[in-house]
Parts: structure tokens; C-alpha cells; sequence
């Protein structure tokens, strides 16, 4: 099976400030409806970090998770992006920026950490 016919996957880490997490969260809308707009991509989602595990033989007992309960130092938030191959990605990504760079940083705590790759399944 060719890289061409894989489809290329950006799982990107994002802590974003208590103080602009609404702000985040409109931006994101945005750059959802950006990149949905580009041919070649399959999918886009974010999530936000809402809960823990209390602990791991808890998760092997299939207990439930912990709702997060305290005023965290910073939000996390994950975003998935399917898209056809590298190719599409580095032009949507290249857009992304130069319409949104500004908006991310003025929210971010840190750069955020980008894992690149092919879809397996």
C-alpha cells in the first residue's frame, strides 16, 4: 500500500490560559470551518481535557473517570486532523497560520506539541 492512498493524521497538544479559554474556543469554530473548507480534508475535531483516571488499576476495573474539579493553571486541548496526504496538510497548514497565528499565540501557554503521521486503522 502507497503513502498516496494513507491518509496523513496531525494530533496537535494545546495549553491554552485559564483567562482565554472562551477566546480559544471561538477561535477554534473558526479555524474548524477554515479547514473543513479545504479539498483533502477528511476530518477535524478538537477536544478539551474535561477528565483523569483516578488511577490505573482503577482503569483496569473499568471504574469511571474524574471529572476535573479545580481551577486548572491551564486548559488543555486536543486537536484531531485527517487529512488526504502531506501535501494537503502543509498547504492547509500554511493558510491556518496566516490567519490565525496571532489569535493562537495571544492563548497558548506554550508552543504546542505536534505529532505527525500516517493513519493505521
Amino acid at each position: 500500500m502507497g503513502h498516496r492512498s494513507e491518509r496523513f493524521v496531525e494530533v496537535c497538544i494545546y495549553k491554552v490560559k485559564p483567562e482565554r479559554v472562551t477566546e480559544f474556543e471561538q477561535l477554534v469554530s473558526r479555524v474548524v470551518e477554515h479547514h473543513r473548507s479545504f479539498r483533502g480534508v477528511r476530518d477535524v475535531r478538537y477536544m478539551k481535557r474535561t477528565h483523569r483516571h483516578r488511577d490505573f488499576s482503577s482503569a483496569k476495573k473499568g471504574l469511571p473517570p474524574i471529572k476535573l474539579t479545580r481551577r486548572p493553571r491551564e486548559s488543555t486541548y486536543v486537536l484531531y486532523w485527517e487529512l488526504e496526504d502531506e501535501m494537503v496538510h502543509g498547504k492547509a497548514t500554511k493558510s491556518g497560520l496566516e490567519h490565525f497565528f496571532k489569535e493562537f499565540a495571544r492563548c497558548l501557554v506554550t508552543t504546542p506539541t505536534m505529532i505527525l503521521g500516517q493513519r493505521i486503522q
